[in-house]
């Protein structure tokens, strides 16, 4: 069964969600998951069959979701302090190694609207991600972030890396409503492999059956603007203001704050550089895949990310499904708190699982291809 709950969702991916590495698990490939955050990538690559050993993030908030879910170890380390001497454990026995990873992307995203001091420091990260390639040696690569990132010097400079260390590289650009997952989001995704050419499996979802918002999140129990489900603390939505009730009682789905009255209007969109941003206070549409979930999904505000018919945002549960994240993947402890923006930072910057496993799936096809040219399988 997909992640992509709904009885129509395609069937993109098994569902292994409760008891990783469940059966298929092809150990002679064993990975390292950078930058691992709450997991995505490291579960759908396990789905595939890879075998990850090892995630690393500095965010101590990733380790209960990462080790819950997955059935990898987790190190709390900053990539500028990781070295290959932390990896032999994870690639012990290993026929084959994984370096994989998806390095923060805001410095290169289009949701940024400035490049801050802060932001900017973060650039090198792909730097030391290149760095661990050359200490750690491994037979695969595989890089997630988003599409303007292939503009910029320090891409270049992270293929150049690869190339030099021996590595076919391959790049492709994405919708990953093409794998499986109910959303348009648009991702680079890299592969680089040491035993020869390399490439991402075909679209694996024909744009007539792509998951849709129905499919997704159509069955989940009705909710009013700031409550919450009894049976799942993280079906909950965040509260909106009297004046945002009244704007989304206005929307339409698929539409925008242009179709409300003019006193709906917030003043910064009525200025003429506030109209051209007119994919904020809408709602989704059920038969065509979510927007691009980002880290602020929770709120009505930020995107359009309004439910299709309920009058308030989407779930902190339903942008995970959106994610393409098992209904049942947990992202705090029970009895927790639940922090609505440190959930919607983990899930909207998450590698979503569909695409992770459509990854998985294409390294696990070259190694066997590069088995069979080598004898080995039949």
């Amino acid at each position: 069964m997909s992640d992509v709950r709904g009885a129509n969702a395609p069937q993109a991916a098994p569902d292994a969600s409760t008891s990783p590495n469940q059966g298929g698990t092809d150990s002679s490939v064993c990975a390292v998951d950078l930058f691992c955050g709450a997991g995505g990538l490291t579960r759908g690559l396990e789905k595939s069959g890879i075998d990850v050993k090892l995630g690393v993030d500095i965010d101590s908030v990733c380790r209960y979701p990462y080790t819950h879910n997955n059935g990898a170890t987790f190190l709390q380390k900053s990539i500028e302090e990781v070295t290959g001497d932390d990896f032999p454990k994870a690639f012990h026995r290993a026929s084959y190694r994984l370096v994989a990873g998806c390095a923060p992307c805001q410095p290169f995203s289009t949701y940024s609207r400035s490049r801050s001091r802060t932001s900017a420091a973060r650039w090198n990260l792909l730097d030391h991600f290149g760095r661990l390639v050359r200490e750690a040696k491994p037979h695969l690569v595989t890089m997630e972030n988003v599409p303007m990132l292939q503009r910029e010097q320090v891409f270049s400079d992270f293929v150049d890396t690869l190339e030099d260390e021996g590595f076919a590289v391959a790049t492709s650009i994405v919708d990953c409503a093409d794998y499986g997952v109910p959303q348009s989001r648009r991702r680079l995704v890299v592969l680089a492999s040491i035993l020869g050419p390399i490439d991402l499996v075909p679209p694996t979802t024909p744009e007539a059956c792509r998951p849709t918002v129905r499919d997704a999140i159509a069955d989940m129990p009705p909710i009013d603007a700031g409550g919450e489900s009894s049976t799942d603390a993280l079906h909950r939505s965040s509260r909106l203001s009297p004046l945002n009730v009244r704007r989304i009682r206005a929307s339409k789905p698929g539409g925008t704050w242009r179709d409300w009255d003019e006193a709906l209007v917030a003043k910064c969109h009525r200025k003429p550089e506030g109209r051209t941003y007119p994919s904020v206070y809408g709602r989704m549409e059920w038969d065509h895949p979510s927007p691009t979930m980002t880290t602020q999904y929770f709120g009505f505000g930020n995107g359009r990310f309004g439910h299709p018919e309920q009058d308030r945002a989407i779930s902190l549960r339903e942008g995970a499904i959106l994610q393409s994240f098992s209904e049942r993947y947990r992202f705090v402890k029970p009895g927790e708190p639940i922090s609505t923006k440190t959930i919607g930072r983990l899930v909207g910057n998450a590698v979503p699982v569909n695409l992770g496993y459509a990854i998985g799936s294409s390294l696990l096809r070259h190694v066997e291809d590069h088995r069979r040219s080598q004898g080995s399988l039949p």
